[in-house]
Order: structure tokens, then C-alpha cells, then sequence
């Protein structure tokens, strides 16, 4: 029996009686001989009530000062934790992220983890304690300020922790029973998969796919530890996210052709309209971008036009950073020579990934077929090896979402999709 990460979203310690309830599977799992570390978020919608408060008092609050109060929100959740734990007649010690050792960047907000040296933990693991770690924060290597991690930081720090305490498994515990093959809220014949790789999991949350966040699969995949998402809510197997196939008894789960369908709603798109079509220009345009700190997502340049010599480049990007690269390619449109900017945040994006397509031809055709027989028109395509990505009208995602899962066989026999909590995270 090893060390156990777990780590509860904020619909697992929505209010007292989840945090009881997540304090009794913690304790269960201590009885069972292993050494437990819990990281919390903050309860339920605590980060986006703080958030809002902030906004009221200042409309653009000072990043150092947002992450200061951000960062209550998990020690509230940590702190009544511990003492239900301590109710259960159990020791436990909770702790903030700085001193649980999350090393971080300097940039508030959205910090980035750099090291993590859990020497306390260690500690109070060996004390016989079970710790219990604040998600979504750290601080600074630099200059020693609390930081936060960004949206999924809980899920990052879980495994982070997991990682430099050699961990046999990062369990994240969330309202849903694991990783589904479409969004349960969308598809209720959604099914849940056993077991996927990390690769397909990277391309689902890239894509959209809200159980688990990039970052937090990224480093999983660096540092080779497997995580199991299942829902706090119930006692079922949930979804194992690792390098090789998961053993049930007799049977060896195996990945499927296609793992899911992703979306997201929540890009916004960009035309350049008119740039010259000679080298540099484009570069000229993403390099703006990079240097106003943004990221894009999805690219196409159309065919320059004979007679003019000009093209069109259309890119996506977050719809929370489409004033900010407005604004810098409005500064810089002199450098670049554009004629006009076009901006659109009535998009969305469906992708269907799978390691399989690497090997089974006629994927593309199927999924476009699908897509036309909905009546769904398309504006922009992107593929990986393992993934084919579109975008449409925002209007037109859930219908899309619908046909693309049942053109590929991915829906169960029953609505066996469940949402405990509400918000599939």
C-alpha cells in the first residue's frame, strides 16, 4: 500500500455535508493502509463569488492582490476539511501552497509550477498525519508573492504533488463518474471509457473536454503518473488516464478507434483582412499576438488573390483575449499593412480525436458526412495525427456534438451519462 494524491473540485466540498462526505473516502482510504495527500479547491463557486467582489471594488484589480484573495477560497476548503477529518478520529494537517513547497513563476493569475519540494508534507506523512494541500497556488521563486495557477490549477498541483512524492496514483475525484466520450450535459448516451492514453487526453482537453485540463495531463505524461478521474459522489471505477492499458480482472481494457467528440465554446475568431502576400507578414501578425501574451489556437490563410496580391488570415483564440489582440494589432497595423480587422465570438469548435485514425482511412469522410447531414456549415479545419478539429456557427455545436457521436458509434444503450453535481467538473 503507497502514497495516494486526491484531489476534490469544488461540487465535491460544495458544503458541509460534501466536505463530510469527501472526509469519510479520505479516511476509508488512509484505513486501507495508504498515506493520503487531499488537495482541494474552493467550495463550489467561492472563486467566482471572490472574483466578482473584486471587480466591484476595483475594475481592474492588481494581479498580486487578486492572487492574495483568490487564494482563500482553497484554505477555507483545507482548513474545515482537516477538522472533519479530525472529527473522524483521524490526525490530519492542512496546508497552504507555498508551504506545501509549490514553486512557481512570478506571472499572477496564471503562474506556472517550476519545482515542488514537499518537505513538510513528507513530514507530516511520516507524523501519521494525512495532508491536506490547498490547490490552484504557490508562490514565487522570484519574489516570494503567493501566485495562482490559472483555471484547472487544483488539477496541476494534484499532480505536481504526485509527482515529487512518487505517487502510485493521482486520484481526481470530481461530479462525474470519469472521462466520457462527449460531454455527458450534451450527449446523455455519452459512455464512459475505461481507460485512455495520454495522448488522446492531451487532444480532448486541448480540444474542450472540461473533466480534466491540459496542464494537469501534460505533467502527467512528463513524469509518467497515472491519474483515475471518478466522481466523489459514487463508488464507481472511473476512468484511468495512463502510458499503458489498465487490467479489470481478466480483461485487458483496449483503446478504442475513437476515444470522443470535444467542443468548446468559449474561442473567439480573428480575420486579418488584406495583408500583403509576401513573406514576413504573417509572422509579423503572430508575433504581435505572442508579444501581447496570447494564445491562439486554430490558423488559415486563404489564397491570395491574383489581382491584388492580398490574402485573408483567419485564427481563434480565447474570447476573454479578443480585445486585447485588437487592440495590438490595431497598434501595430502600420508594421503589418492589413486593411481591416474582422472579429467573431459567435463560434464554436468540435473536434473528434483518436489514435486510431492514424491507421483507419475514411475517418475524415465520416466525420465530415456527419457534419453535412446535420446541416452544420463549416469555416475553419485543423488535424493532428489523432485529431480533426472544425469551426461552426456557436449556434450549431450541440446538434454538431450529436451526430458526430452517434456517426461513430460512441453512444451507450442507456443514458448512463450522470452530472452529480452539475457542472461536469
Amino acid at each position: 500500500m503507497g502514497l495516494v494524491v486526491q484531489k476534490y473540485g469544488g461540487s465535491s466540498v460544495a458544503d458541509a455535508e460534501g466536505i463530510k462526505r469527501v472526509a469519510k473516502r479520505i479516511v476509508e482510504a488512509k484505513k486501507n493502509g495508504h498515506q493520503v495527500v487531499a488537495v482541494v479547491s474552493a467550495m463550489g463557486d467561492t472563486t467566482d463569488e471572490l472574483i466578482d467582489l473584486a471587480e466591484q471594488v476595483s475594475p481592474i484589480p492588481a494581479g498580486r492582490e487578486l492572487d492574495m484573495l483568490l487564494t482563500a477560497g482553497e484554505r477555507i476548503s483545507m482548513a474545515l476539511l482537516a477538522m472533519a477529518i479530525k472529527n473522524l478520529g483521524h490526525s490530519a494537517q492542512s496546508f497552504t501552497g507555498s508551504q506545501a513547497g509549490v514553486i512557481t513563476d512570478s506571472v499572477h493569475n496564471k503562474a506556472r509550477i517550476i519545482d515542488v519540494t514537499p518537505g513538510r508534507i513528507r513530514d507530516s506523512l511520516d507524523g501519521g498525519n494525512i495532508a491536506i494541500v490547498a490547490g490552484f497556488q504557490g508562490v514565487s521563486q522570484d519574489s516570494k508573492d503567493i501566485t495562482t495557477l490559472g483555471r484547472g490549477g487544483s488539477d496541476t498541483t494534484a499532480v505536481a504533488l504526485a509527482a515529487a512524492l512518487d505517487a502510485e496514483v493521482c486520484e481526481i475525484y470530481t461530479d462525474v463518474d470519469g472521462v466520457f466520450t462527449a460531454d455527458p450535459r450534451v450527449v446523455k448516451k455519452a459512455r464512459k471509457i475505461d481507460w485512455i492514453q495520454f495522448e488522446d487526453m492531451l487532444e480532448l482537453a486541448a480540444s474542450g473536454s472540461k473533466v480534466l485540463l491540459h496542464r494537469c495531463v501534460e505533467y502527467a505524461r512528463r513524469y509518467n503518473i497515472p491519474i483515475h478521474v471518478r466522481s466523489s459522489f459514487s463508488g464507481l471505477q472511473g476512468t484511468w488516464v495512463s502510458n499503458e492499458p489498465i487490467q479489470q480482472g481478466e480483461k485487458k481494457v483496449e483503446q478504442a478507434i475513437i476515444s470522443g467528440v470535444a467542443h468548446d465554446t468559449s474561442e473567439a475568431k480573428i480575420t486579418v483582412v488584406g495583408v500583403p502576400d509576401k513573406p514576413g507578414e504573417a509572422a509579423s501578425i503572430f508575433r504581435t499576438i505572442a508579444d501581447a501574451e496570447i494564445n491562439i489556437d486554430m490558423v488559415v490563410q486563404n489564397v491570395s488573390a491574383a489581382s491584388t496580391g492580398l490574402t485573408d488570415i483567419s485564427f481563434t483564440l480565447p474570447k476573454t483575449e479578443g480585445r486585447k489582440a485588437i487592440d495590438a494589432l490595431e497598434k501595430n497595423k502600420g508594421g503589418i499593412g492589413f486593411d481591416s480587422l474582422r472579429y467573431d465570438d459567435q463560434i464554436g469548435k468540435i473536434s473528434l480525436v483518436g489514435a486510431g485514425m492514424k491507421t483507419n482511412p475514411g475517418v475524415t469522410a465520416d466525420f465530415f458526412t456527419a457534419l453535412s447531414d446535420a446541416g452544420v456549415n463549416i469555416e475553419l479545419i485543423s488535424t493532428s495525427e489523432i485529431r480533426i478539429s472544425v469551426v461552426t456557427r456557436a449556434d450549431d455545436v450541440t446538434e454538431a456534438v450529436r451526430a458526430v457521436h452517434t456517426a461513430f458509434g460512441l453512444d451507450s444503450d442507456t443514458d448512463e451519462a450522470v452530472v452529480y453535481g452539475g457542472t461536469g467538473r
